[in-house]
């Protein structure tokens, strides 16, 4: 039960933090064009912080709210999210995901998935060479982890 309205909470949060994430945007409509590309190395995602709360019940955990944006092309490196909990929502775009043990997944506007706590996160990556994606993402994570520590020797 305590579980349920905590998933509930977070996905109000998430869907507040996001139609506020949506409508403050100050990108110009031209700024989706698509850029030249720099050598033969894609351009990665930026990670924008919208909101970081210390959760008042859970002693020790942190709520970060976040928009990760990834331009035309872009893929991440593999990554881990440490001991958090994650919750990703495509705000924008398609975003190719897997994470270590499961299969390939492409996610549209409107979808979403979670991460368990250790999980390995093989790829994620723009799908679009022209437009933009972004996702909204929610950590739950350990009061002063990394939300995110880059693993380039995968």
């Amino acid at each position: 039960m305590i579980g349920m309205r905590i998933a509930g909470g977070l996905l109000a949060v998430a869907t507040l933090t996001a139609a506020t994430a949506c409508s403050t945007s100050n990108q110009p409509a031209h700024a989706t064009r698509p850029t030249a590309a720099v050598a033969s190395t894609p351009p990665t995602e930026t990670l924008k912080p919208l909101l970081q709360q210390a959760l008042p019940n859970v002693k020790g955990k942190t709520f970060t709210s976040a928009v990760v944006d990834f331009p035309p092309n872009a893929r991440a490196l593999p990554h881990r999210h440490g001991q958090a909990f994650v919750y990703a929502y495509v705000l924008e775009g398609t975003v190719r995901s897997q994470l270590e043990g499961k299969p390939v997944t492409t996610y549209h506007q409107g979808e979403n998935w979670v991460e368990q706590p250790g999980a390995h996160h093989l790829l994620t990556e723009n799908t679009s060479r022209t437009k933009r994606a972004k996702l909204l993402v929610v950590f739950v994570s350990n009061t002063g982890d990394k939300l995110k520590v880059d693993d380039p020797k995968s």
